[in-house]
């Protein structure tokens, strides 16, 4: 088994290919050691004791380093911690943990949302599967819609692309610019 990595545009991120699928359905990020518990995989990344940040995507696993990790070394210990997992075909979650179902929380969203929105929000929605979603990934990353109201959409950055130093021009710049474009009733997106 050969594990590819690729750079994302956050210097403190690896993206990992394992040539295999990671998550059937869906994204889970951890974000601390605690959170990491209810997977052996990203639980033994975390134990290497230089990472902060654990995304697990369809095909893919990033990692964000600590501040002043060097990826020299923290590389290779990713490297074989994948390895051995994916050759083992270990569970990704522990059983009993529920760790792989991911419910959004009502707490999760940033802004109440008016039911007449609902037509603009499916259109929001439809733009970040289709085109924002696959763009993200491919840099290592997930975007978590947060909410719609008066013209402002809120979003949050998961994986390598939450502490990327480029996140915001991203959200400004490439997202705002799409959903302004094709959905008329957007005029800002935030970070949530």
């Amino acid at each position: 088994m050969f594990i590819e990595t690729e750079t994302t545009p956050n210097p403190a991120s690896l993206k990992f290919l394992p040539g295999k699928q990671v998550m059937t359905a869906g994204t889970r990020e951890f974000a601390s050691p605690e959170a990491a518990e209810a997977s052996p995989l990203a639980e033994a990344i975390f134990d290497t004791g230089e990472v902060v940040n654990v995304f697990f995507g369809g095909d893919f696993v990033s990692v964000t380093a600590a501040p002043g990790a060097s990826w020299g070394s923290l590389k290779s210990q990713v490297v074989a911690i994948l390895l051995d997992h994916f050759v083992s075909e270990a569970p990704l979650f522990k059983s009993g943990t529920a760790g792989d179902i991911s419910v959004p929380a009502d707490e999760e969203m940033a802004v109440e949302e008016s039911a007449e929105d609902a037509d603009v929000i499916a259109q929001i929605n439809e733009l970040l599967e289709t085109r924002v979603r696959p763009a993200v990934a491919g840099d290592g990353g997930d975007i978590a819609y947060r909410g719609f109201k008066d013209g402002v959409v809120y979003l949050t950055l998961q994986g390598a692309c939450s502490g990327c130093p480029s996140s915001s021009a991203t959200l400004k710049h490439g997202i705002e610019g799409l959903l302004k474009h094709y959905v008329p009733e957007v005029v800002e997106v935030r970070a949530a």
